[in-house]
């Protein structure tokens, strides 16, 4: 079965940083990327676009990948203006399929339409260190080496994780953290 293409709206003020983006998008991992300036007003909405690349969060409807720092609701991934246009990619791909890609500072409250705690709130700052370290691909032995810790604490950290997100594996603990915005690509 064949991927479903992207349609992805390019909305950056840098011309020529969006058509270098734009060309690589289609080139290289086969997205339908379409330029802001392209667009006709009133041709098309948001929501035709499955993704919006944008270094303003004003727009409504479509995930947005933010190259920039100003969140929005609508805001899936935040990535640096410099991001290489792989990572920006990478973020287009995870933001349509519905998971966030954000520094932690913007998940560390409850979620405002939720009387539950937001899962970044039941981890502790050595326990988001360890998941970091996770989605990189770390074993035990090397988080412990990292953050010079025992093997032993590492796997406690580990295991604890793995409680608090409720995930069977390790695997499923970085999936869940990526869906939560706990781990930034």
């Amino acid at each position: 079965m064949a991927e479903q293409r992207l349609t992805v709206l390019i909305a950056l003020t840098d011309r020529a940083r969006a058509e270098e983006l734009a060309a690589y998008l289609a080139d290289y991992e086969g997205i339908r990327a379409i330029l802001s300036q392209e667009v006709v007003p009133g041709k098309l909405a948001d929501s035709t676009f499955d993704v919006i690349v944008a270094d303003d969060a004003s727009t409504d409807g479509a995930p947005v990948v933010l190259l920039g720092e100003r969140p929005a609701s609508n805001v899936r991934a935040i990535l640096k203006t410099s991001a290489a246009d792989p990572v920006i990619a990478a973020a287009i791909r995870l933001a349509a399929a519905g998971y966030r890609v954000a520094p932690e500072r913007l998940f560390d409250g409850p979620d405002e339409h939720n009387d539950e705690p937001a899962i970044a709130t039941s981890l502790t700052h050595r326990e988001r260190e360890v998941i970091a370290l996770l989605a990189e691909g770390a074993s035990n032995k090397l988080i412990a080496r990292r953050l010079g810790i025992s093997a032993h604490t590492a796997k406690f950290h580990v295991a604890a994780i793995l409680q608090k997100l409720g995930a069977i594996n390790r695997t499923d603990a970085i999936a869940i953290a990526m869906r939560e915005g706990l781990v930034l690509l």
